[in-house]
């Protein structure tokens, strides 16, 4: 894991990749928990069922929404600012969700910091956040996501 000391340190790594993510398990129970939180139990994720007989693949797949909110998760075993009262999620300019995500698939993200501006008590931080599934050919998610890290 790459430490920073003070979220400032951050504007020396504009432009660079950062690191990559641990593998990490995206699980039916998850699914199932985030279906209930958002309201969204559309049968592709949550009939487990007729997935097997419906779907490529016969599994369910996770809602792109669960799999853009791994990033904070797994951007947090990248890097860290030790010396910091907080950091926010500012929001994306770009999300795509560029291929699906099976119960039981493992991803990991990778991460660029793509730009950093100093704000009013810190700094807004860009990253290209990219995740992709073990063993697949292309990303599962490509999204330019932003996060505020405060002094």
């Amino acid at each position: 894991m790459l430490e920073i000391e003070r979220p400032a340190d951050l504007l020396a790594l504009a432009g660079k990749e950062i690191g990559t993510s641990d593998w990490y398990t995206v699980t039916q129970e998850q699914i199932d928990k985030f279906a209930d939180a958002t309201g969204d139990h559309q049968w592709i994720h949550v009939d487990v069922e007729r997935a097997k007989r419906e779907m490529p693949g016969g599994k369910t797949i996770a809602h792109g929404w669960l799999t853009l909110s791994l990033v904070p998760r797994l951007a947090a075993t990248i890097y860290r600012v030790k010396h910091r009262s907080r950091g926010i999620n500012y929001g994306a300019n770009r999300v795509r969700f560029t291929g699906p995500v099976p119960a039981g698939a493992r991803v990991r993200l990778k991460l660029k910091i793509k730009n950093v501006e100093k704000v009013e008590g810190g700094v807004r931080v860009t990253n290209e956040s990219t995740m992709e599934i073990e063993g697949g050919s292309r990303p599962v998610l490509v999204a330019e996501t932003i996060g505020m890290v405060y002094d």
